[in-house]
């Protein structure tokens, strides 16, 4: 046991055999030297009966009840002592190097799959059910068949994904998740999956999810040594985790399953101690359950997890890849902030964000408070992200009513003729010191677009174009953040003296310019944002995190971040500064 084989040739599939278990305990080193009562009385290692029954394949994927029932069949065909689930579960993984695991099905009837691995065409499983079972005849034919069907076009749906799933760690999944105008397909098994008629509408208003799981590199420790007791293969093992847990979480956010979401981390966070009776009581039993392997202690030490979630390599792999993960998921739901969308998505959406936190905040208890400071605070920015893009998106509907009633145009615009824009001016001079050029052009802007009664995306048009060229001369500098936070405060200050003054004359439009007046101030800040983050590198999300009350900062400055890395970190000021957009990498 202390050499590995060379690695086994079999049709065409390579196989990596484990002769060792350096990466597993001392309890599952004995469960493998027990499971060696799988293979029948030929004297082959236990990995011989997977070798004969099962290869690695792209695309496809087996349910975990199903091969340990395949097993317990083995067993009792050859009236051998069956090993449980856990320690079954193991074996499988140390023969075939780098197999996934997935949650799939619909709500309520999902199953724990193993994601890269199929039954050989050519062995007898391939006639027996899932339970264990054998297959009728009648059963056997449609099911051959079918299983064939599926697996070509598993295969014509993957032959875009390179060199596998084993290569392409958190892209594999992701590059398969394309909508369908008529069926949702499951993200793994490429198998339609159920979902209500309002779900399938309503998912023809989210945004692309091809590239939503970001392509991030192995955590960098750099000379920093790893911490006592953790080893490379305990880093890998937790980023591909991370990866494929962030994968499970956007297919809930896709399928609109956001109750889910609570329940997936959860499971993924579970790593207290309390824990320990539960994992003892599953691992002594032989039933296989679909609650293992969802979490982070079912395959690190406790001791070992507990070091990961303190090392700052590990904290600032999880702040960088959550920040882009969630702009990511923003640009799922709201792709665009003034496309109408039913309100049942909208309300969904704000519900969801409202108990993101409180969700979060749970399911972490027990988690070093590094890493649930980090966590915590890039899901607020989340959810105040989808706060407030439902907000602006409702404003914008609204709106759109206003602009396109030619009686209420023409009410605001003679109502607008009569503010004294010069005493306006005078009053905002002292506090804005604003160009007076630049506001009388935007003045008559305003009315020659008012009165040509343009559309919403026409406003929004002009809105951007106002942007640029107050913050072009600006671009390229240090004060970029800061004259942007200004530009805000100035706008927000003069069209609040408008509002003023349209008040005082009791404007019969008064309603209709207060509610202008909230949907642009709003879209300014998205516009501004955007701007701001893209100068910087950053996403908006993790520019916005840099304001928030739990990174202990002063908000005043959440602005001013200049873009450079850590170089003027202090250790006192409590956090690092968010981190830079990742680009996409393209193949």
């Amino acid at each position: 046991m202390g050499v590995r084989p060379p690695p086994k040739q079999d049709e065409g599939v390579t196989y990596m055999v484990s002769g060792s278990t350096p990466t597993l305990d001392n309890d599952a080193q004995a469960n493998l030297a027990h499971a060696t009562r799988i293979s029948p009385a030929t004297g082959d290692p236990p990995v011989q009966w997977l070798m004969d029954n099962y290869e690695t394949a792209e695309g496809v994927s087996l349910p975990r009840s199903t091969l340990y029932n395949h097993y317990l069949r083995h067993c009792a065909d050859h009236k051998l002592d069956p090993v449980n689930a856990a320690s079954f579960g193991k074996l499988i993984r140390s023969v075939f190097l780098g197999l996934r695991t997935r949650r799939l099905g619909t709500r309520g009837n999902s199953k724990y799959h193993y994601y890269g691995i199929r039954v050989k065409p050519t062995s007898q499983l391939i006639n027996v059910n899932d339970d264990g079972s054998p297959v009728s005849l009648r059963q056997q034919s449609s099911a051959t068949n079918g299983k064939k069907g599926n697996q070509q076009q598993t295969q014509q749906q993957h032959q875009q994904q390179g060199n596998g799933i084993q290569n392409q760690q958190g892209k594999g999944v992701t590059s398969s998740m394309q909508k369908n105008s008529d069926t949702h397909y499951d993200s793994h098994t490429q198998v339609p999956a159920e979902a209500s008629p309002q779900t399938l509408q309503n998912q023809q208003y989210l945004g692309d999810i091809s590239q939503a799981v970001p392509i991030f590199g192995q955590v960098d420790f750099g000379t920093t040594p790893l911490p006592a007791g953790v080893t490379r293969s305990h880093l890998h093992t937790f980023t591909v985790l991370y990866k494929e847990h962030c994968e499970t979480i956007l297919e809930a956010v896709y399928t609109l399953q956001f109750s889910g979401v609570e329940r997936l981390w959860r499971r993924f966070w579970t790593i207290n101690n309390n824990n320990t009776v539960t994992n003892v009581a599953k691992s002594s039993s032989s039933e296989v359950s679909d609650d293992d392997d969802g979490d982070l202690a079912s395959l690190l030490p406790s001791s070992v997890l507990q070091a990961l979630l303190r090392a700052p390599p590990i904290l600032e792999f999880m702040r960088n890849f959550d920040y882009q993960f969630y702009q990511n998921l923003v640009e799922v739901l709201i792709p665009d902030v003034l496309r109408s969308i039913p309100s049942s998505l909208t309300q969904a959406i704000r519900n969801f964000a409202k108990s993101l936190e409180s969700w979060l905040s749970s399911a972490m208890f027990g988690c070093p408070s590094e890493v649930v400071n980090i966590k915590v605070t890039a899901v607020a920015s989340l959810a105040q992200t989808l706060r407030r893009y439902t907000s602006l998106n409702h404003l914008a509907q609204a709106a759109r009513a206003v602009l396109q009633n030619s009686s209420q145009i023409s009410q605001m615009l003679a109502d607008l003729n009569r503010v004294d824009f010069h005493n306006v001016q005078e009053q905002a001079s002292w506090v804005c010191q604003c160009d007076v050029g630049l506001v009388d052009r935007l003045e008559e802007d305003f009315k020659s677009t008012l009165q040509q009664q343009n559309s919403l995306e026409q406003w929004a048009e002009w809105l951007q174009a106002v942007v640029s060229q107050v913050l072009r001369p600006h671009e390229g500098k240090v004060d970029f953040p800061k004259q942007a936070r200004q530009f805000l405060l100035k706008w927000s200050f003069y069209s609040s003296m408008v509002i003023r003054d349209l008040t005082l004359r009791s404007a019969a439009s008064f309603g209709s310019f207060h509610l202008i007046r909230l949907l642009y101030d709003e879209y300014m800040f998205y516009l501004v944002e955007h701007r701001v983050a893209s100068s910087l590198g950053l996403t908006p999300i993790a520019v916005i995190s840099q304001g928030l009350g739990g990174n202990k900062t002063d908000s005043s400055n959440y602005l001013a971040y200049n873009g450079d890395s850590t170089a003027n970190h202090r250790s006192e000021d409590g956090i690092l500064p968010a981190f830079k957009r990742l680009k996409y990498e393209t193949t």
